[in-house]
């Protein structure tokens, strides 16, 4: 029988949440249609309901946190193959499990995380590869990554990209449009946090230049509101930084969007361009990490190192007529590639040979 490592029901919903949740949904939705294995989802008490139907969720210990995972999950396990879906695993579940290990930002981008943080995941996913786990992750950016920094061949990685459809399952809630003064088609909007390998200090030229086309830039997530008023001038006057904004709210703002700016220079998928494009919204990226494989000719690039470049590509975007249509149209075509049970067959095919 398969078991999966419920302890993204206890954690807040960042892309690792949510690819636990929606790969975990899809692939529970299968099981009722009689196309994926019975499963039991293991998880820390506390835990927020999952909505299974054909899979069984079981609380089991008492600890939270690494501590659950490592003594009270690999004790419940039993004689299971483990399913980890969000970066770690138990070290004595052995090769019975597989574990999804999203990028290798912990050895590649070490400034963007503590010293605590980043030494854990570099032991952990070591020991995890040695000790034989079948390691998966979502792009074949990542598989090369992850190969270099675990010393492991990629062609023992398995990948399996995500899903974006997600976002059209709740209804928009445009209310936020009008409490943050903006219009749509009006404003470009970021989605990301301040970490670093996010870059979104490359986002102060993209403010001046919306700024002089008497257009907005609106900033979702925990970013720093002192980053554009740092420079002051147009750049100050045009970034409006939202905070956290709930998943109705996100779909409201991308579907209204001129664009979505996705300036991070290292990403193991990147998933607000994916959920964009479900959205009918233009994508201007940083060409880099992942996202040109998600993306592909759909989008707009520029080169985050180059802060002109993504000047000119919001030029092109505001004045070159017939783009943005084009680019909406693009946009759909390719995130129609990419759906949450394509996602859930995948990871099934990929640990097949463990189950025998």
């Amino acid at each position: 029988m398969i078991a999966i490592n419920g302890r993204f029901l206890t954690q807040g919903m960042t892309g690792v949440q949510r690819f636990a949740t929606e790969i975990v949904a899809a692939a529970d939705a299968l099981c009722v249609a009689g196309e994926w294995p019975a499963a039991r989802v293991l998880h820390p008490l506390g835990a927020r309901d999952a909505g299974l139907r054909g899979f069984r969720a079981e609380a089991v210990g008492t600890r939270g946190g690494q501590a659950w995972e490592q003594i009270d999950l690999a004790r419940a396990v039993g004689g299971d193959f483990l399913v980890n879906l969000g970066n770690t695993a138990p070290i004595f579940a052995g090769a019975r499990q597989a574990v999804v290990i999203h990028d290798a930002g912990a050895f590649d981008t070490p400034e963007s995380y503590s010293f605590a943080f980043r030494t854990w995941y570099r032991l952990l996913q070591k020991r995890l590869a040695r000790g034989g786990a079948r390691v998966l992750t979502v792009s074949e950016f990542s598989r090369g990554r992850i190969a270099a920094a675990l010393g492991v061949d990629e062609a023992m990685i398995g990948v399996l990209p995500e899903g974006g459809e997600h976002v059209l399952r709740v209804a928009a809630d445009g209310a936020v449009l009008a409490r943050h003064g903006l219009e749509p088609a009006r404003y470009a909007l970021v989605v990301g946090n301040p970490a670093a390998h996010k870059n979104l200090s490359a986002l102060s030229a993209a403010a001046e230049v919306l700024g002089q086309h008497g257009l907005v830039l609106a900033v979702a997530g925990a970013a720093d509101p002192a980053v554009f008023r740092a420079g002051g001038g147009v750049a100050a006057e045009a970034a409006r930084v939202l905070g956290r904004v709930s998943d109705a709210e996100l779909r409201a703002l991308y579907e209204n969007a001129l664009c979505l700016i996705f300036p991070s220079r290292y990403e193991g998928f990147g998933l607000p361009p994916l959920e964009a494009m479900v959205c009918g919204c233009p994508v201007v990226a940083a060409h880099a990490g992942a996202v040109p494989e998600v993306c592909g000719p759909a989008a707009l690039w520029f080169d985050p190192a180059q802060p002109a470049t993504l000047r000119e590509a919001l030029v092109r975007l505001i004045e070159e007529d017939g783009l943005r249509e084009g680019m909406r149209g693009a946009g759909l075509a390719r995130a129609a590639e990419f759906t949450w049970e394509r996602a859930a067959r995948a990871l099934l095919s990929l640990i097949e040979d463990r189950l025998a």
